[in-house]
């Protein structure tokens, strides 16, 4: 996130896109209706009328994966319009003249053909966004998990920098993430083109610096996406380690995903529970639960928190970090000595330019957010307020592309997937509390009454939905929040295994699987 939670109450205009936010990040949620409250505008993108279009000004209902096109046709008439700032796009990007005669094509009426949406609509959300004095964009893994996620997310930023909507209290570029801590996870290098802090594998300063600082050679090409580890896997990679993820009900593909697993020689798994993926491994790591641990994370808006160990850990259960120490030990490898998470977070400080200010004993009651580049920084709640890490924002040149998969007459109706508010992800800590349950105790297919009574199917009843993966059985509900010809389901019940069906297609820069659109046949069960 550019921009600081507390920004959240601070917009005129709040864009929206990809994010149902009242479910998936429900207390965020709070300050864009605070926001809302004191006089700002909403926009909202998504392909359900999700409970933000009931407070919103403007309602985008695209078709799903047409987001870039929207994107596109929005900074077409931000700029026909003349509200682009030129001061900013003068002395802070690149690129802008070029990307401005790339806009020429993109009108609302090109966009309309793609997304379903009326042009006046695109016209009057384009005009709203800008002439903001403050606007902000509000995303997550709705308009990232498809093949072309990073153009939509290049589209955000396109729109930000012809703008000057970034850099500001209360405007900025804001991906709500989905778990505590993946903003943490990626700060510490559990990405595969990555050092802690960001730093490229590839760059030979950088395979110098952490050579002498962990003693030993380091791999000089950037390591593979657990895409690629899956399709390699029982060939070119043998055995495997998955640590807090339950692969087997989140992951794309769910068939291809398990025969992978089952081709490994030897398959490691640390959980909290005996989780699904857990079931096929051949040793299994019982690891401490957030209440039981020591350390740090760091959430969406960048803030490193501590973490406090309130009770022991259960059995035998340990902290991931001691867990990760013990095997790199015992297989001979130097530098995994650790005797706390102090000695693991100190090191991280030790290495990443945006922790560099920061140690185990400044966090204890502080409230920090990066970069802290050095003792006695304050913390950077708000980032590129004066200039960008690489002197200039850059304009990308984007085009729409079709999903992997469109609909045709084998798979005619557009599936999407997302999260509810009653049930966490793949249910692996929700899915074990019965009051949870009561709240919601199985999954279903939001279905429009129109498409219900077209296909002659009931309210309540049953189908099977196929992809050119494989089927579900799953039960329909009625609902006028999925548009005809779109249906929506979560991934998390184990028993309505979706993603089975997803997996049609993957970003070609990030290998983000296509999990938002997938063409299915419904046929009644």
């Amino acid at each position: 996130m550019s921009n600081p939670l507390r920004d959240m109450e601070k917009p005129d205009v709040i864009f929206c896109i990809g994010t149902n936010m009242t479910e998936c990040h429900p207390v965020a949620a709070t300050r864009l209706k605070k926001a809302i409250r004191n006089g700002a505008k909403m926009i909202v993108a998504d392909p359900r009328r999700i409970a933000l279009t009931e407070i919103a000004d403007v309602t985008l209902q695209i078709r799903v994966g047409s987001d870039s096109a929207l994107l596109l046709a929005m900074a077409h008439v931000i700029h026909r319009e003349g509200l682009v700032d030129e001061g900013f796009m003068r002395d802070r990007t690149t690129e802008a003249e070029a990307f401005l005669a790339h806009l020429a094509e993109f009108t609302p009426e090109w966009a309309t053909e793609i997304t379903g949406v009326d042009p006046d609509l695109i016209e009057e959300a384009a005009l709203l966004y800008g002439r903001a004095e403050r606007g902000a964009i509000y995303y997550t893994l709705g308009i990232t998990e498809h093949i072309c996620g990073v153009d939509n997310v290049q589209g955000l930023c396109n729109l930000a920098l012809m703008t000057g909507n970034i850099g500001r209290e209360g405007t900025g570029i804001n991906p709500m993430r989905g778990q505590n801590n993946i903003q943490g996870a990626g700060d510490v290098g559990a990405i595969p083109n990555n050092y802690p802090g960001f730093q490229s594998v590839i760059d030979p300063a950088n395979q110098a610096k952490f050579a002498k600082a962990w003693g030993r050679e380091v791999d000089l090409e950037k390591g593979i996406t657990k895409v690629r580890a899956l399709e390699q896997a029982g060939d070119q990679i043998r055995a495997m380690l998955i640590d807090g993820e339950n692969t087997v009900v989140t992951d794309p593909d769910r068939d291809h995903c398990e025969r992978a697993l089952k081709s490994l020689d030897f398959l490691v798994v640390c959980d909290l529970f005996m989780t699904e993926t857990a079931e096929l491994a051949d040793v299994v790591f019982p690891a401490s639960g957030f209440g039981e641990t020591d350390g740090t994370q760091t959430n969406t808006e960048r803030r490193v928190q501590r973490l406090r160990r309130a009770v022991p850990p259960a059995g035998e259960a340990k902290p991931d970090w001691w867990i990760v120490s013990q095997l790199a030990q015992r297989m001979g490898f130097q530098g995994f000595g650790y005797t706390s998470a102090k000695d693991v977070f100190n090191e991280l400080c030790s290495v990443s330019g945006t922790y560099a200010g920061l140690n185990w004993d400044r966090v204890e009651f502080g409230e920090y957010q990066w970069p802290v580049p050095e003792e006695g920084h304050p913390g950077t709640p708000r980032l590129h307020e004066k200039e960008f890490i690489n002197g200039r924002g850059i304009f990308k040149l984007i085009r729409y592309r079709d999903p992997a998969e469109t609909i045709d007459d084998d798979f005619p109706v557009w599936l999407t997937t997302g999260r509810r508010l009653a049930s966490y992800h793949s249910r692996t800590q929700t899915g074990r509390s019965e009051g949870i349950d009561y709240l919601l105790s199985e999954e279903s297919l939001e279905v429009n009454p129109g498409d219900l009574e077209a296909w002659k199917i009931e309210d309540g009843g049953w189908v099977k939905m196929s992809s050119r993966r494989g089927s579900v059985r799953v039960r329909v509900e009625a609902t006028n929040r999925s548009p005809r010809g779109t249906v929506f389901s979560s991934f998390s019940f184990n028993d309505v295994p979706v993603n089975v069906l997803t997996g049609s297609g993957y970003d070609p820069i990030t290998d983000t699987a296509e999990l938002k659109v997938c063409p299915v046949r419904i046929e009644r069960d």
